[in-house]
């Protein structure tokens, strides 16, 4: 199948911003400059242009033109076996904290009926009641990442652990929730892919329309059974993945 143009266009400066030929900060080659370069019309070069600032990659400055775009210094996100010591803080707060940033989230909680994929991973029944938590995480008051949670209510329900951001231990991490009605959490499952980002994670992150995020699929579970399931998003231009594993 032949490549329409305006994607050949937009890989070609991708290409040359990979490469460092166009580096954050340059201006890029005015639309007459594409459509001579490349022998299209000016709809085409507009097109190639549009897409790569769709995709985060370049940015339109008012009376001035279109420049790559600079992107934040990346910062590491640690993914640790967790600590069953008894630790009660929260994984992200402590995590914020050595490094030098404060960490904080808003967060809403609703029940609601399990949906086939959350059942599966819950092993429970699609349309069993389970808590939804919704989570936008902060560091110095900039949105960090995503995370919707599920967890089911036969659970926690009647319990001083059914809203995870309420009570007494409110804020205090799955684990360690957990462990206060008498769940101890032994594994922790996490599967990673990536994929565009959705509009509405878009607007809640502060990201471009065509940005990637990562989507960390995590579960926890018991000895006997999965206890909480999150659907974790995390833009790929700010942060990294680093996974530390004890080796017995």
């Amino acid at each position: 199948m032949t490549q329409p143009a305006y994607q050949r266009i937009a890989d070609d400066l991708r290409r040359q911003i990979f490469g460092g030929q166009l580096a954050a900060g340059d201006k890029v080659p005015s639309r007459a400059r594409l459509r001579e370069q490349y022998d299209v019309s000016d709809q085409v070069a507009i097109q190639a242009v549009r897409l790569l600032i769709s995709e985060g990659f370049l940015e339109a400055r008012s009376g001035s033109g279109t420049y790559v775009r600079r992107k934040p210094t990346l910062k590491r996100l640690a993914r640790s076996w967790y600590d069953t010591s008894g630790r009660t803080s929260s994984p992200f707060r402590t995590e914020m904290a050595s490094q030098g940033r404060a960490g904080n989230w808003r967060v809403s909680s609703q029940t609601a009926a399990a949906s086939p994929p959350v059942a599966e991973r819950l092993d429970i029944a699609a349309g069993d009641p389970v808590m939804e938590s919704r989570y936008t995480f902060l560091a110095d008051d900039e949105p960090v990442m995503l995370s919707t949670s599920w967890e089911p209510l036969e659970i926690t329900q009647g319990t001083p652990v059914m809203f995870p951001e309420e009570g007494p231990h409110a804020g205090a991490g799955v684990v360690a929730r957990m462990r206060e009605i008498g769940r101890h959490i032994e594994t922790a499952q996490e599967v990673v892919t990536a994929r565009p980002v959705l509009a509405v994670e878009a607007d809640r992150l502060g990201e471009a329309l065509g940005s990637v995020v990562m989507v960390i699929a995590r579960t926890y579970a018991t000895v006997d059974r999965p206890v909480e399931t999150a659907d974790i998003v995390v833009p790929v231009d700010r942060y990294e993945l680093a996974y530390v594993i004890p080796v017995e």
